[in-house]
């Protein structure tokens, strides 16, 4: 029921979704992004191309598969979604005007949703994918007062004048090279010689990228929301990145941990401060709503610096979902939709800053995403159940009960593990087994490593699945869980 007020306060936000009465759809390879928003919001539900639930999940919409339908990124899967003829009965068939949301949208995303009539609730993708950009990401942060670690935005032909631009920009010769676009992971070099550059030069030579001095660092991930009052932080966690029994990417995100001690209080401060200022800029390129940033941790100076901006929602929403801030307020990603609903409403943004600050200090969350490491092409004849797990005292790993997400998680004796690829699908490397989360640490504290418990989840799931080799996959599938999007 649309409100006949202004809403005032948390209480009567909260009240006004779980009376809302507009359907709104969640449209992707997997639902996990937003996975458990449903309990919050009435007529929220999902539209999705793997169904992890076989059917028994009722908020999921998962159209039957269409033979010899090949993807090569999560965009035409959305537009492949948003255009099948039983997503589209389905959605007309419960009525009212449906609202959209989806982590990687186009420009056939927007033409597809004027035509038939669906609201996008997302900025639009020109401006996106502007600020996408890592170098735009620099100057704009540069601008806000939001600086990277030390860096020179230019080009280079040769090693030799990879150096000298370096020099000039006193950055030392042990280098980091970020290019314009494309997953962390995998257009991230480093560049310590000229065997470095040899090794790479294909990739680097010629293209504009941001070069940075290397720097001994803690990354740390946070989601955070631009609406007209403001912009709101969320929790800081730590990523997983480069296990190679969960990804084959070298920097490959496969993870994080969100903890009381994942930074110190005056290092929350700094870094709350350092994304609400470039939250502020981005607002004045246009962009409302949510986003999620990579901070840097210098770990001999103590500096915080802005990593990276992915301008949607991120593979670190589900944590941001369930820590203590969301349930003493609401979900960071619903003063998102407030400003996409036609709702005038108010909040006090430094009320609520502060308040998710102190929570932060005691929480305790974890994911893991769980790509296929080896070089080789199967067919999955057997994958392990989405729900809820447990591990025993012996390490090992049971099934425990169906669930549709983790909030009903007890303790760190359980996870809940969310099957992407399963039964008929095909692995190749980096193809995405599923997703983990937890209410226990999966990484250890400097030197990092796996926890042991990690260890026994992941070699545990990994253990349910079977497969069978092929010579290549009859279908090959883009890697979806790519780049913090999930």
């Amino acid at each position: 029921m649309r409100p006949t007020h202004e809403l005032r306060n948390i209480s009567e936000i909260r009240t006004f979704y779980r009376t809302n009465d507009e359907p709104i759809y969640f449209v992707g390879p997997t639902p996990f992004n937003l996975l458990g928003l449903d309990r919050w919001v009435r007529n929220f539900n999902y539209v999705t191309y793997y169904d992890p639930w076989d059917g028994e999940h009722p908020r999921i919409i998962t159209p039957a598969k269409v033979p010899d339908t090949t993807f090569t990124s999560s965009e035409q899967i959305t537009n492949h979604l948003l255009t099948s003829d039983e997503v589209r009965t389905k959605l007309a068939a419960r009525g009212g005007v449906p609202r959209v949301m989806a982590v990687f949208i186009d420009e056939e995303t927007e033409a597809i949703c004027a035509d038939l009539g669906y609201q996008l609730t997302l900025p639009p993708v020109a401006l996106r994918k502007r600020l996408d950009s890592k170098l735009e990401t620099t100057r704009l942060g540069n601008e806000a007062g939001a600086p990277s670690v030390p860096n020179t935005l230019a080009a280079a032909d040769s090693y030799e004048q990879l150096l000298r631009l370096a020099a000039d920009a006193g950055l030392g010769e042990d280098l980091v090279i970020q290019l314009p676009y494309g997953d962390s992971g995998k257009t991230t070099f480093f560049i310590a010689g000229q065997e470095d550059w040899d090794r790479h030069a294909k990739d680097l030579a010629g293209k504009e990228a941001k070069i940075m001095k290397r720097i001994r660092n803690t990354a740390l991930a946070v989601e955070a929301c631009i609406t007209r009052h403001g912009t709101i932080v969320g929790p800081f966690m730590i990523d997983l990145t480069g296990y190679d029994t969960m990804t084959p990417y070298k920097g490959g995100w496969c993870g994080n941990d969100v903890f009381p001690g994942v930074m110190s209080a005056k290092q929350r401060t700094a870094a709350t401060s350092l994304v609400r200022r470039l939250g502020d800029r981005l607002a004045l390129e246009g962009y409302t709503g949510f986003f999620e940033v990579d901070t840097l941790i210098d770990l001999d100076t103590d500096e915080v610096y802005l990593g990276e901006l992915n301008p949607r929602i991120s593979g670190a929403s589900p944590i941001t979902m369930v820590t203590a801030g969301a349930y003493a307020d609401l979900p960071l990603y619903l003063f998102h939709l407030l400003e996409y609903m036609n709702v005038d409403y108010t909040i006090d943004v430094d009320e609520i800053n502060e308040r998710w600050s102190e929570l932060a200090a005691i929480d305790q969350w974890s994911q893991l995403i769980i790509k296929q490491p080896e070089d080789e092409v199967s067919q999955i004849l057997a994958a392990p159940r989405t729900g809820t797990w447990g591990i025993e005292p012996g390490g090992g790993l049971a099934y425990r009960r169906p669930s549709r997400d983790w909030h009903g998680l007890e303790d760190e004796s359980e996870l809940f593990f969310m099957r992407v690829y399963g039964a008929g699908d095909y692995l190749f490397k980096g193809a995405d087994l599923g997703i983990v989360m937890a209410k226990c640490r999966m990484q250890t504290d400097d030197p990092k490593t796996l926890t042991p418990r990690c260890e026994q989840i992941v070699a545990g799931l990994r253990s349910q699945y079977v497969s069978a080799s092929l010579s290549e996959p009859a279908l090959p599938m883009p890697s979806l869980l790519g780049g913090k999007a999930l």
